[in-house]
């Protein structure tokens, strides 16, 4: 299959224009910090340490270097091809195979979807803890959807409101995990720690260590998930080309020791048992370092902005994948509609939105569901699949000469990133429940779907 030159900021939409430079360095490392940090550092640092006992911290360190190895991949590819449209965009111009691309939109569409959706039933769910109100499912479900509501307004507003609306929540939640370390840190001086606990490994009498450690990985994976969303942020950032790399490292750098340094000051203060045993394990966390003193109240509140930014940075970048393959004709034209005034892909956020909240409502609608758990775990499952070909296109794309300066990731990184993701996603070595890859299928049997009619319509297009 031929490949095509770019289009230009306006020839796929026609007179469209095209979307707003407004991301500088501060900005982008913020929105790069704020998209991993969230829900899955204030809910999975139990449920990890429950899989390896004290060594809770080693499993976060092997999924920070998964993402790193796969992050040099994308800024290979998003200081070559700086546009909107992320890993689509570049396994369409390694493998030209268009149910491929459709597939792989489709799939980081969902991830951004699921994970948001988890994200704003967590944020309800929080909402009505700290305000001690007993409701029920049917309650929880319309704070969700009445919470997407209110991303899509910020959406609409346009990329710089949704930005500045992340620093402030990026802020907030960095501040409810700089709250767990520093008053962890006065614990531990005082004499009253055990880091014994720190180095030791507590598993199933079913697992192996090595298993135990695989699945740890596999759940502490979806806390660095987020550093693949900023490329999709190419056209509007200013000089992608340069500012990119350094911005990407530095926020996986930055994310990557906090979670490290969470996880070690947790099972440092909290016996494994009862941290693994608590639903909001950083606020056990807390309790137990300064007992008596409310101010452990603070972080159900802190935790719910949280989970805020996860959403709106995930629907943010849902939309704009959809913008880019509609404006390259891999997707129904339509969702490249750029409002007139706002420059912001109208049509797009609309549709994400509309998914999120069918899928929040078919879950939640499911008895004894575990909403967030399920909803979580498929956003990593997918990710990590969408990964693993990205490392692969990589290499494939290397005969292509742009004549554009951009960062290169060497030949051994991206093999090693293929290896590493499929490994997290195999099912005997990743040890994820069946129920994830059960949505995960039906999801891409929608993508399947959903892909022959675009492929019927453009025909009749010809």
């Amino acid at each position: 299959m031929t490949q095509t030159s770019p289009p230009g900021p306006t020839e796929a939409g026609g007179d469209q224009p095209s979307l707003k430079r407004v991301m500088g360095p501060g900005l982008l490392l913020l929105f790069i910090i704020g998209d991993i940090l969230g829900t899955g550092i204030y809910a999975l640092t139990g449920e990890v340490a429950g899989e390896v006992g004290g060594a809770a911290w080693l499993p976060f360190t092997i999924a920070f270097v998964v993402a790193l190895i796969t992050a040099c991949s994308y800024l290979e590819l998003v200081t070559k091809y700086p546009e909107a449209a992320g890993a689509a965009l570049y396994v369409h111009k390694a493998f030209g195979k268009h149910v491929l691309t459709f597939l792989v939109c489709f799939a980081v569409m969902c991830s951004g979807i699921t994970s948001a959706s988890a994200a704003s039933r967590a944020f309800a769910a929080n909402l009505a803890t700290g305000l001690g109100l007993d409701v029920g499912n049917g309650v929880i479900l319309m704070i969700a959807v009445g919470f997407m509501l209110l991303v899509l307004a910020v959406n609409l507003r346009g990329v710089g409101e949704s930005v500045k609306a992340n620093v402030v929540l990026t802020a907030i939640e960095l501040s409810g995990l700089l709250l767990v370390i520093v008053l962890s840190l006065t614990f531990i001086l005082g004499g009253q720690a055990d880091f014994s606990r720190v180095v030791a490994f507590e598993t199933s009498a079913d697992k192996s260590v090595f298993l135990a450690i695989s699945a740890a990985t596999s759940l502490a994976f979806f806390a660095m998930v987020g550093f693949e969303d900023s490329v999709n942020m190419a056209e509007e950032t200013k000089d992608p080309s340069r500012i990119f790399p350094r911005m990407l490292f530095t926020g996986l750098g930055i994310t990557g020791l906090i979670y490290v340094l969470v996880s070690i000051c947790a099972v440092a203060v909290v016996p494994v048992g009862r941290l693994a045993d608590s639903e909001t394990p950083l606020v056990t966390v807390v309790q137990t370092a300064t007992p008596g003193v409310p101010i452990a109240d603070l972080l159900p509140f802190i935790s719910m902005f949280a989970v805020a930014n996860s959403a709106l940075i995930n629907m943010l970048m849902a939309s704009r994948l959809l913008y880019g393959m509609g404006k390259r004709g891999v997707l129904p034209p339509f969702l490249s509609k750029v409002h007139p005034s706002r420059r912001t892909p109208e049509a797009a956020i609309l549709f994400t939105t509309a998914i999120a909240v069918a899928l929040i409502t078919v879950i939640s609608l499911i008895p004894d569901s575990p909403v967030v758990a399920l909803l979580g775990g498929t956003t990593s499952l997918l990710l990590l699949a969408v990964f693993a070909i990205v490392n692969v296109a990589v290499l494939v794309l290397r005969k292509d000469e742009t004549g554009v300066a951009h960062f290169n990731a060497g030949r051994v990184l991206p093999v090693a990133g293929t290896i590493t993701c499929l490994y997290l996603v195999l099912p005997w070595s990743s040890g994820r429940p069946v129920g994830q890859y059960q949505i995960a299928g039906v999801l891409l049997a929608m993508g399947l779907i959903l892909w022959g009619l675009t492929s019927l319509s453009g025909k009749r297009k010809a």
